[in-house]
């Protein structure tokens, strides 16, 4: 138990602040924490590295295989708050060694501010989507407090509210509009920026049959009827598992 209470302190902390840090970038830019003297090549040859790092880590450790080679030596309870660890130190690495480059431009005025609303926007949609997801798990910390105090996590049944009624990942969708809605625009930032964009849309695709693989053809009469990504059509039909 000893143990599980440690990972669970760890999972937090790492989480928390690797989320906030990463909050930080999307709203004012990429840091330069250590700089590395590196010509603008070089560096941008380094952040799509520390990119790839993180992509290699977030995706590989929740996909299938992953999970049947881990469930060999770790108990299933300790997964998710073991993701998050490593995706915190994986991401507090991005942050932290990003190497900067001079500004392409920066927009003033009327235009400046009208992406700082659209930021605003996203950012209150993104917890609008946390909310109506019911049982968003950060830090992989509800099967971890079901084993310490010896009970089994409840199965989470596919349920479509507020958001999920107009895109099947509007976490993801908001995200993107996070990502992209920065007034100052350097080579960096565009780097982050499209490989970022790229691993979402990837990562969405895998993601989907996975959903389709747990959830069956409830899923997949949701993907017939709801976008994935662009909210392109109102949503006026029952949905499966529609809680509204």
């Amino acid at each position: 138990m000893l143990a599980a209470h440690a990972i669970l302190v760890l999972s937090t902390l790492l989480g928390g602040v690797s989320l906030l840090g990463f909050a930080l970038v999307l709203a004012l830019g990429p840091f330069e924490i250590v700089p590395l003297g590196l010509g603008q090549p070089a560096a941008l040859a380094w952040d799509a590295g520390l990119c790839l790092v993180f992509f290699v880590q977030h995706s590989g450790m929740l996909r299938r295989p992953y999970r049947e080679r881990v469930g060999r030596v770790l108990p299933a309870p300790f997964h998710a708050a073991v993701f998050s660890m490593a995706s915190g130190v994986a991401l507090l690495l991005l942050i932290g060694l990003w190497q900067r480059t001079p500004v392409l431009l920066a927009l003033e005025g009327t235009p400046r501010w009208a992406l700082r609303g659209v930021f605003a926007l996203a950012g209150l949609g993104f917890l609008w989507a946390v909310r109506s997801l019911g049982s968003f798990d950060t830090f992989g910390l509800r099967p971890l407090r079901a084993h310490i105090i010896g009970t089994e996590p409840r199965a989470m049944p596919l349920a479509i509210h507020g958001p999920y009624r107009w895109v099947r990942h509007p976490l993801y969708s908001l995200f993107l509009v996070l990502l992209w809605a920065c007034p100052d625009v350097t080579a960096d930032r565009l780097l982050f920026n499209a490989l970022f964009t790229l691993w979402i849309v990837l990562g969405t695709l895998l993601e989907e049959r996975d959903l389709v693989r747990q959830y069956g053809d409830p899923y997949r009469a949701y993907q017939r009827q709801v976008p994935m990504l662009v909210p392109w059509r109102v949503p006026n039909q029952t949905l499966p598992g529609d809680r509204r």
